[in-house]
């Protein structure tokens, strides 16, 4: 016997590609249903099983999930040369039967010196905090699955291929408020985004008869999870962050809370993958808190402070006054997510030393100036770790969404910023210093780059590879 655990958020694509992992090799799906006491869950198991098995409704009727357990491991076995059990939404179950891991951890110790092909079963759910806690600590199955798959969104430049969006800026804007996730897809209908973005966004966020509609997915993402159960302090302390606020300091303060108030909901966000925190990649000060969902960024900060003109009707209002707070507060930070992941993932294709090592952010003092350079996208040399006194600097650079082109001020900026490193003792005898613009650049810095090694203009085709 085999076991496999797959996690992910809501929207990812889990059930799609179980269900057609089934399909494939003839096993037996069965999905829990939220809500459901556990007899009910127990009949409509036991239907399944009979329903695989070829028998007539009402045939089975399975007393306890043992037997369910044992019964449908029988019929695979004599169906299928592949014997496949998958059980989604398993945090449903444990709700009401906290002994389901325990009863598969016997089963699975029973079937290890069985004979022939054992059955592979696959336990999934979007309850992320759950699905992790399943195989750690003194939990019965820890140590026994072979496969932990963490079922991410897809990258931005998948998500725009997903899509079958043909300009780059529109698929940036679509990913800027939606991310990767393939389920909004299906549900977010017509317009395209292919039509203008403006008017498919005031259909789809900020449409209150529409299943994207923001508020309504936020609360349908938070209720996935159930330790997040203070609804109310959830929303205020994800609001807080969409404002800029980064540590459990400020955060507590934006709540008028102490700052231990905040760390125990903070730990249940990073768990469930509301929020991450971005490490200095140079210095060992508190890491920056910051959304991971852009549905729910979108909502904290466009849709709830307006929602009584939205509900009423007024979306393109709504959405045009909100336009100065989406460029600075959305478009931008996520501009500069995406750089940082261009630089992990495909800057080794132009970066005269190939792949580079630790990709993220930095604040750099400039004493003579008595002021701080705060450094959008760095990445140390591939080999050196992060806060290495000394440590290799692959690249610096600078991101910025805004509409103006850059230029050779920004380049300037860069070189400060290089030289005060060099001062400080790291080493940057084989920097690139890399500008990523929105709107491309202008004719002198493009003149520079031709003849420098060391300068690298990426603009948004680039990024996007097209």
């Amino acid at each position: 016997m085999r076991l496999g655990i797959v996690s992910g958020r809501r929207r990812h694509g889990k059930s799609y590609l179980l269900r057609a992992l089934s399909e494939a090799v003839g096993g037996l799906y069965i999905t829990a249903v939220r809500a459901e006491g556990r007899l009910p869950a127990l009949q409509r198991f036991s239907e399944a099983i009979a329903t695989h098995a070829g028998l007539r409704p009402g045939t089975l009727n399975l007393p306890d999930w043992r037997a369910v357990l044992t019964n449908s491991l029988d019929v695979m076995a004599r169906r299928s040369e592949t014997p496949l059990l998958i059980i989604d939404e398993l945090p449903y179950l444990l709700q009401h039967s906290p002994e389901l891991p325990g009863l598969i951890q016997q089963l699975y110790d029973e079937h290890q010196w069985s004979e022939g092909i054992g059955a592979r079963v696959i336990l999934c759910g979007s309850a992320m905090s759950v699905m992790h806690e399943l195989l750690s600590g003194t939990n019965p199955l820890r140590g026994r699955a072979v496969i932990d798959l963490r079922l991410g969104a897809f990258d931005y430049r998948a998500s725009r291929d997903f899509w079958q969006i043909e300009d780059p800026l529109t698929a940036l804007h679509v990913h800027a408020v939606l991310g990767g996730a393939p389920g909004y897809r299906p549900i977010a209908g017509r317009p395209s985004p292919n039509d203008g973005f403006d008017e498919w966004l005031t259909h789809t966020l900020l449409d209150p008869g529409r299943a994207v509609y923001s508020p309504t997915e936020t609360e349908y993402l938070l209720r996935e999870d159930p330790r997040i159960t203070q609804h109310t302090l959830y929303y205020d302390i994800l609001t807080a962050i969409a404002n800029g606020a980064g540590t459990p300091t400020k955060i507590g303060s934006a709540l008028g809370r102490q700052r231990n108030a905040v760390t125990h909901p903070l730990d249940v966000l990073e768990s469930t993958g509301y929020i991450h925190r971005e490490q200095d990649i140079l210095r060992p000060r508190h890491p920056v808190i910051t959304l991971a969902d852009p549905v729910i960024r979108f909502n904290q900060l466009i849709t709830l402070p307006q929602e009584t003109s939205v509900e009423q009707g007024f979306a393109e209002e709504t959405w045009k006054s909100s336009t100065p707070t989406f460029n600075s507060k959305i478009l931008g930070p996520h501009f500069e997510d995406l750089a940082r992941t261009w630089t992990r993932r495909h800057a080794h294709t132009v970066l005269p030393n190939g792949l580079p090592g630790p990709v993220g952010t930095t604040e750099v003092a400039d004493p003579a100036a008595r002021t701080k350079h705060e450094v959008d996208v760095i990445a140390l040399a591939l080999g050196e770790r992060p806060h290495s006194p000394r440590a290799r600097i692959a690249l610096l650079g600078e991101a910025k969404a805004t509409a103006a082109r850059r230029g050779t001020g920004d380049l300037q900026r860069l070189e400060r910023i290089r030289d005060l490193l060099t001062e400080q003792g790291y080493d940057t005898s084989g920097v690139t210093l890399a500008l990523f613009s929105l709107h491309g650049f202008h004719a002198d810095v493009v003149e520079l780059a031709r003849g420098r090694g060391d300068l690298l203009l990426v603009d948004l085709e680039t990024l996007y590879g097209v």
